[in-house]
């Protein structure tokens, strides 16, 4: 046999599966019959769009047997099959990009790493977890007819060998048989594992993981015969079909209950978890489709990646499609696991076709303004919920709190990418974002407001809805100028999320009608009203002070301006001039790779303050120069903006500390 080195990433995995999560290995039945599955709908959508595989006689089964004296469990399926290279590409390397993060990822926790094993498509190394050794004997369908034999006992390496039709093992498969395709999955159980030879056991997980699997799964077993006095005879071979083998979501919301969804999700998504929601539609009429659609409770952790792996499948008439085409739901809703079934849509339909298709364009329109409809009576009843006294909550109204909450902390995020791409949902998908607050309904961990929220608590002759923007959502609520907006008892959102910048400035405007102002860019004072005379006149006093700021600093600023908001304590801060990119874009943009332009903030000072009032009756270059640079500095650091001469800061301050 021709011997091969397993890729690294495969070697880490394995050695995290066969020695940390032995804890929960039941799962390995699920991925390898999931994996048949899989296989056999390859090979069903082949046979009816493919001429090379028309004339292939399509029987789909899952049968497994078990040797219980030898330890020993199969799995077989009349699927698609594998060649030689087939095995290498899809049982020797991890053919996905983002594996380094994923493999950080594993903790080494049994319940969350079994998850992400199968989320990440690799669940036929979860086998690894019950066996010592695995064998797979495979054909593929519409191939030169060869017979491969790939083994491995999880340790470095694996080999590969061709079989010959007339020998023992292609005989004990039936791969004897030209006609014949599929794979066998041979597993050679550990001495932990052997409860896993039982048909008691075998029918059990399958009730429980993979009854909803569109295929018959036969098991294989040897019944004892007794006579009339209760002994011992003989045995007879028998099989059983083990599961329902009925498409899930073809069958009436009426018959299924909720333990029903959660099972198939377990299988569909490779999820130990139940779904966080699930939404289940059929629709008739002009078009006829089903629509099955899942929230998991966490994160795909692919979720921030360019190349993510879309979580839906599309099918045909019970036919399976494509699980790779990420045009079946926007970008921003790539979180959402589940199944499309088209009645309409031609059998042999390609990629090319539906990128422009105008039926899937029609389901695609109806089920993102189901799913926004779906998470928006999520938020509401949260929030009715939150307004019950926690200790008259019933268990109904906690229930719908925890999910709202895991729902904003894990999608939160992808949703506002909507406001940015998605035009025509924007206003639904304004009513499900949320954000922190200087409210106490957005302070707090866990605690997230509205748009609408917001709006009902806004001042009489409010028009505006006031927001700043940033990296850090401590120093953002200690920004200057959010305390002198809630001081005259103004709301402020904080968005301390790195799209914020890119989404809201393009949203405009909530409900058509009010406005969204930073409070950190110039301009957004007007709203604070006060004597517009007063000010000016106040302005023009101090001119001569904000002239010698900006003659010591240079081209450092854009502009030093008297502040109408600053009170108090704060003698400066940076604010953005309305034409130009925030600080966050800037450097977002330079994340990518991209020259982003030098940013030239305005620097507003507080009159009232000493620092700035020591600058009145001064004409001292170098005390104007420390004052000057002080003041910018620590208006740069409270902003959180890059400070880019820190030994400069320094000078000054001792300069000053000194006199």
């Amino acid at each position: 046999m021709a011997k091969y080195e397993f890729q690294t990433e495969v070697n880490q995995l394995l050695k995290l599966i066969i020695h940390s999560l032995y804890s929960n290995k039941d799962i390995f039945l699920r991925e390898i019959v999931s994996n048949a599955s899989d296989a056999l709908d390859k090979l069903k959508y082949l046979t009816v769009s493919d001429e090379a595989y028309k004339n292939i006689k399509f029987e789909p089964r899952i049968d497994i047997t078990f040797d219980e004296k030898d330890s020993v469990l199969t799995v077989q399926d009349s699927g698609i099959g594998m060649t030689d290279e087939d095995l290498t590409n899809n049982l020797g390397t991890i053919a996905r990009s983002g594996t380094k993060a994923f493999m950080e990822q594993l903790t080494a926790e049994a319940s969350k790493d079994s998850a992400l094993i199968g989320q990440f498509g690799v669940g036929f190394y979860s086998a690894f977890m019950a066996a010592k050794k695995i064998d797979v004997y495979t054909r593929k369908a519409a191939g030169d007819g060869k017979i491969w034999h790939w083994s491995s006992d999880g340790t470095n390496s694996y080999e590969i060998e061709e079989v010959a039709a007339d020998s023992a093992a292609a005989k004990k498969y039936g791969f004897d048989k030209p006609e014949l395709t599929g794979s066998a999955i041979e597993m050679h159980l550990n001495d932990d594992s052997k409860e896993f030879a039982s048909r008691w056991k075998i029918e059990e997980l399958i009730k429980k993981y993979s009854d909803h699997i569109a295929f018959p799964i036969y098991l294989h077993y040897e019944q004892k015969k007794y006579d009339d006095k209760g002994k011992e005879t003989g045995s007879e071979s028998k099989i059983d079909q083990v599961n329902s083998a009925s498409a899930l979501w073809k069958r009436s919301k009426s018959e299924l209950k909720e333990e029903d969804y959660n099972e198939f999700y377990k299988t569909f998504g490779h999820d130990g978890q139940d779904p966080l929601h699930y939404v289940h539609t059929h629709a008739e009429g002009t078009q006829e489709y089903t629509t099955l659609f899942f929230v998991p409770q966490t994160a795909p952790f692919d979720m921030y990646q360019a190349d993510y792996k879309s979580g839906l499948k599309l099918y045909v008439k019970r036919v399976f499609i494509t699980d790779d085409d990420r045009e079946l739901l926007p970008s921003y809703l790539r979180f959402v696991r589940g199944i499309i079934d088209s009645e309409d849509l031609p059998l042999n339909v390609s990629r090319e076709i539906l990128q422009q298709n105008r039926i899937l364009d029609n389901i695609k329109s109806a089920s993102v303004k189901k799913l926004l409809s779906e998470f928006k009576k999520m938020g509401e009843a949260a929030d009715k919920a939150k307004k019950v006294e926690a200790d008259k909550r019933t268990d109904d109204d906690k229930k719908a709190i925890e999910k709202w909450e895991k729902f904003v902390r894990n999608f939160n995020r992808p949703m506002k990418e909507g406001l940015y791409s998605d035009y025509a949902n924007r206003d639904e998908i304004a009513e499900i974002v949320r954000f922190k607050s200087t409210d106490a309904s957005g302070t707090g961990d866990g605690n997230y407001t509205s748009f609408a929220d917001y709006v009902q608590r806004m001042k009489p002759d409010q028009k505006s809805i006031f927001y700043i923007s940033g990296s850090d959502e401590k120093n953002l609520r200690a920004n200057p100028l959010v305390k002198a907006y809630t001081d005259k008892g103004f709301e402020v959102l904080i968005m301390d999320d790195d799209i914020d910048d890119i989404v809201i400035p393009g949203f405009g405007k909530y409900k058509n009608e009010f406005e969204l102002k930073a409070v950190n860019r110039s301009g957004s004072d007007e709203d604070l009203g006060g004597d517009k005379e007063e000010a000016k006149k106040k302005e023009e006093e101090f001119k001569p002070v904000t002239e010698k700021i900006k003659k010591a600093l240079g081209d450092k600023v854009k502009e030093v301006k008297l502040s109408k908001t600053l009170t108090g304590e704060n003698p400066s801060c940076i604010v953005v001039d309305e034409n130009d990119p925030s600080y966050q874009m800037i450097q977002m943009m330079k994340a990518m790779g991209q020259a982003g332009p030098d940013l030239k903030p305005i620097l507003e000072v507080n009159g009232d303050h000493p620092i700035v009032a020591r600058l009145k009756d001064t004409s001292d270059e170098a005390v104007i120069a420390d004052i000057s640079e002080v003041l910018f500095t620590q208006a740069l650091m409270i902003a959180g903006m890059e400070v880019k001469e820190p030994a400069e800061f320094v000078k000054h301050l001792n300069n000053l500390l000194s006199k």
